[in-house]
């Protein structure tokens, strides 16, 4: 399966509830955390909710 690789590149400070639980979701919890995940439909859905505070970079 591809992979994802997100990382986070601003702060959840003062964004919405459901948006903090949704970096929750992906496993970001600071600024410069990095994660790998598989690239499914649940997970892109979660990458458009959250769009403005990740970068995304596709891997093989």
């Amino acid at each position: 399966m591809k992979k994802i690789i997100i990382k986070q590149i601003k702060s959840q400070i003062g964004r919405l509830p459901s948006h903090i639980s949704t970096m929750k979701g992906l496993g970001l919890r600071y600024i410069g955390d990095i994660v790998e995940r598989d690239d499914t439909p649940a997970i892109q859905g979660m990458i458009k909710k959250v769009f403005y505070m990740i970068s995304i970079e596709k891997r093989n």
